[in-house]
This record gives structure tokens, sequence and C-alpha cells, in this order.
């Protein structure tokens, strides 16, 4: 006869599981902040230009942007020794080789 399944278990250890995530995602983002150099700004102008982004539609400026963030972690990865080929596109080399979210 089969187990039966212990739902609320189950339930709990998602939870933990997507917290933990959370934390690791605003964990990476500070992290993002800092070697970027951009912790020297205040916050207040930080979340305006982050809004800015968020807000901005057009594709070949949002491009331009992906752009130059790619030379930014391909020259991080450099100085570090490990080559162009360090991170697939789009995860940040901060997360310790687990792809972000």
């Amino acid at each position: 006869m089969r187990k039966p399944r212990d739902f609320d278990s189950e339930l709990k250890a998602l939870a933990d599981k997507a917290k933990q995530l959370k934390e690791r995602r605003v964990q990476q983002l500070g992290e993002l902040v800092i070697a970027t150099g951009a912790d020297a700004t205040d916050a207040e102008t930080l979340a305006g230009a982050l809004l800015v982004i968020a807000e901005t539609s057009e594709a070949q400026r949002k491009e331009a942007w992906r752009k130059r963030g790619t030379a930014f972690f391909q020259s991080k990865a450099r100085k570090r020794g490990e080559g162009p080929q360090g991170q697939p596109d789009g995860a940040l080399p901060l997360d310790g080789g687990a792809a972000s979210a």
C-alpha cells in the first residue's frame, strides 16, 4: 500500500526554498550594485534610474544596455581569469555559478 503524502511538510519545504531563492536574488542585486560602482550613488538617484529602465519600452535602447552589461560582465570575468566563456547569457557572475532568475 502507498504511503500517504505529507502535503504540509512539502508545502513548508517549497516555501523555504522560495524564501532562499528570494534572499539569494536580493543579495545578488546588492552585489551587482557594488560591482558596478553604483553604491556611490544616493538611493533616490539609483531608484530613479531603475524606474526609467523599467518604464522604457524602446527595444533599441534596451538592447544597447544589454550589450553594455554583457561587456561589463565579460571584462570582470577576464579580470578574474575566467575568460569570455565564464558565464552564459543572462547569468550574473556573482551568483557562484547558479543561474539567476
